[in-house]
C-alpha cells in the first residue's frame, strides 16, 4: 500500500486564530486506533471544542472529535476519548515552561495527512482582548474593500 504525498487538510480551527495570537506552531503525531484513522480519511474530525492539556510529562488532546467508523462494528472507540499526542521531550519541556506564564494556553490549530500519516498542528496562545477582535476585524474589511476596488479598476481598463 503506498503512502501518500503532500499535505491533506481534515480539519480547522478557524475560531482558535480569531480567540487567540498563536505565539509559536508545533507539529505533532496522534496516538489513533485503525478505524479513528479510517475515520479521518474521510473527513469525519472536529476540533472546534478541542484543547490541549499536559499531564505528567505526557500531552493530550481533549474533545477531539472522531466520528465512529461506519464499517467498524466493535473496533470503534469513544468519538470524544482523549488522545496522546506525539512531540518531542524538548518541545514538551518548552510548552510546560511556556504554559506556566501566565495567560497562556496550548490550542488545536489543524488535523492533516502528511505522507500518510495524521498529524496535529499545536500552536502556543494567548488570549486576546475584546478591542483586538475588533481590531483584527476592521483590517479584514479594508483589505477586502481594496481588493475589490482594484478588481473593479482592473475591469475598466
Amino acid at each position: 500500500m503506498s503512502k501518500e504525498r503532500g499535505n491533506t487538510l481534515i480539519a480547522n480551527n478557524k475560531k482558535a486564530y480569531h480567540e487567540y495570537f498563536i505565539e509559536e506552531k508545533f507539529e505533532a503525531g496522534i496516538e489513533l486506533v485503525g478505524t479513528e484513522v479510517k475515520s479521518i480519511r474521510q473527513g469525519h474530525c472536529s476540533i472546534k471544542e478541542a484543547f490541549v492539556g499536559i499531564d505528567h510529562g505526557e500531552v493530550y488532546v481533549y474533545r477531539m472529535n472522531i466520528n465512529p467508523y461506519e464499517r467498524g462494528n466493535i473496533f470503534n472507540k469513544d468519538p470524544l476519548r482523549t488522545r496522546k499526542l506525539l512531540l518531542h521531550r524538548y518541545e514538551i519541556n518548552k510548552l510546560i515552561g511556556q504554559q506556566k506564564v501566565k495567560g497562556y494556553t496550548i490550542m488545536p490549530l489543524k488535523v492533516y495527512i502528511r505522507d500518510g500519516l495524521v498529524k496535529m498542528e499545536i500552536g502556543l496562545a494567548r488570549g486576546k482582548k475584546l478591542y483586538d477582535k475588533r481590531e483584527d476585524i476592521a483590517k479584514k474589511d479594508m483589505k477586502r474593500e481594496m481588493e475589490r476596488d482594484l478588481k473593479s479598476r482592473s475591469k475598466d481598463f
